[in-house]
């Protein structure tokens, strides 16, 4: 019989049982609620719901199911039950009698749920935090290898000025620790306890919420039942802050791939984590960077899933909520799964230097320095630009780069121009000159690699 029969005098159909129940998702609760029922029982010894050795008892017997679980987590599924609350509690009644039946006294599935899923957040934030840290880590560790190695910066996929790759590294290391920030800031305000708020209204005996709050780790209690049991902020907001860290992972892998394609060839990642083609034997395919460009939209899909279900309902519960779990657990899983796999990316990750630093210069990568040079020469900025997309035109057919140009030739453009020019416009030079905070110089590079190792060292 269902823990809520009294009021029906028909079975439940079998395919609305089936269609009912969220075992098969909720089960993954499991820890959490047994530690929600042991903290829920010592705040009914207080109000003298239960006994000194009553509580006990229960205390015990939950710790015991704990354990069983420990062992095979799966023996939960073998169940008919509803969801993972009701296989506790039967599990709970057939080991205690009438007394296994008191622990449900002042509470609901409203406001146990919701907590259960509070605590599982707060335990898979820390470990995506800690994947995180380790993503930034490598992030940081690669570009202190690779400060001078010289590469061209993009934009609309198109060279446009002189980069290293640890500047690179850096650019992304910038977007996780806004990613970081997104999720601490997440943790802080679902880290309210909505145990003791009941059905909707609160409950009717005498728990001490602040008290019973503290004992489960909470910062506090939630001020309102009727939100409280009401509330998913704290699911979509987690969803939103993967989707955007996964969009940064996607254009992470984007970026990787690119550079690894044979027609750019500036890194070549290692066998362990690529994979061949089972008719062309010379292929060596970046599928772990492609998945993880795949599975963002997943992530992405899962938030749209979730702000849909909500988007609707009226307060307070509703069944609807049933919903949110699966896809919030698959992205949690799905963000920490790419996060790992990017650091093994990271670890095994090969410069081609040569060919960096040979695009580098095809592209024209130095025209702004050209542009500039003519400009401290006394030549106006429009002038000067106009002059540089001549040279440009004039080295690119001919396949020269513009360190390649002779002084006579430069010079059929502006008598300005002197023999400083070379030193004006090599890649170095160029680089060194964009020593603004935040700029691509060696020196602000250094700086900032020196500063990101000392704050994840803490």
């Amino acid at each position: 019989m269902s823990l809520w029969g009294g009021r029906f005098t028909e079975e439940p159909n079998g395919f609305f049982k089936t269609f009912n129940r969220s075992l098969d998702v909720d089960y993954k609760l499991v820890k959490q609620d047994i530690f929600l029922s042991i903290q829920w029982s010592k705040a009914l010894k207080k109000i003298d719901v239960l006994t000194v050795e009553e509580q006990k008892k229960i205390e015990i017997v939950l710790n015991t199911i704990l354990k069983e679980v420990e062992i095979n987590s799966k023996i939960i599924l073998e169940s008919q039950e509803e969801d993972i609350h009701s296989w506790i509690e039967k599990k709970l009644i057939s080991s205690l009698g009438l007394l296994g039946k008191k622990l449900h006294t002042g509470r609901s599935r409203n406001d146990q749920v919701t907590t259960d899923l509070k605590l599982w957040c707060k335990y898979k934030v820390q470990k995506i935090l800690n994947n995180i840290y380790d993503f930034k880590k490598n992030l940081v560790d690669l570009a202190e290898k690779n400060q001078r190695s010289i590469m061209p910066g993009y934009t609309h996929l198109q060279s446009a000025q002189p980069i290293t790759f640890a500047y690179w590294c850096l650019a992304y290391l910038e977007m996780f620790k806004r990613d970081e920030s997104r999720l601490k800031d997440a943790l802080y305000r679902l880290d309210e306890c909505p145990l003791g708020s009941g059905a909707l209204a609160g409950t009717a005996w005498n728990i001490n919420r602040e008290e019973l709050s503290d004992q489960l780790g909470f910062r506090t209690a939630t001020k309102n039942a009727l939100d409280s049991v009401s509330d998913r902020d704290y699911v979509i907001e987690l969803l939103s802050v993967a989707s955007i860290s996964m969009i940064h992972l996607s254009r992470f892998s984007e970026d990787l791939i690119f550079f690894n394609s044979g027609e750019v060839n500036f890194i070549e990642l290692s066998d362990s984590i690529t994979s061949g083609s089972s008719l062309m034997p010379q292929k060596k395919n970046p599928d772990a960077l492609e998945l993880i460009r795949a599975k963002c939209g997943k992530v992405c899909g899962n938030l749209l899933s979730n702000m849909i279900l909500l988007k609707g309902l009226p307060l307070s519960y509703n069944k609807d909520m049933q919903e949110d779990k699966k896809s919030l657990f698959e992205a949690m899983d799905i963000w920490i799964n790419c996060l790992k796999i990017s650091v093994l990316i990271l670890k095994n990750i090969t410069l081609n230097l040569k060919n960096c630093k040979k695009s580098a210069k095809k592209g024209y990568t130095n025209a702004t320095e050209l542009a500039d040079y003519l400009v401290k020469k006394g030549i106006p900025f429009r002038d000067a630009h106009h002059l540089t997309g001549k040279i440009i035109l004039y080295a690119s057919k001919l396949n020269l780069s513009l360190e390649q140009i002779e002084l006579t030739e430069f010079k059929k453009y502006s008598k300005l121009i002197e023999q400083d020019i070379y030193k004006n416009i090599n890649l170095d030079s160029s680089l060194k000159k964009r020593n603004s905070l935040g700029g691509v110089s060696f020196s602000q590079v250094s700086k900032k690699i020196a500063l990101e190792k000392k704050i994840l060292n803490k």
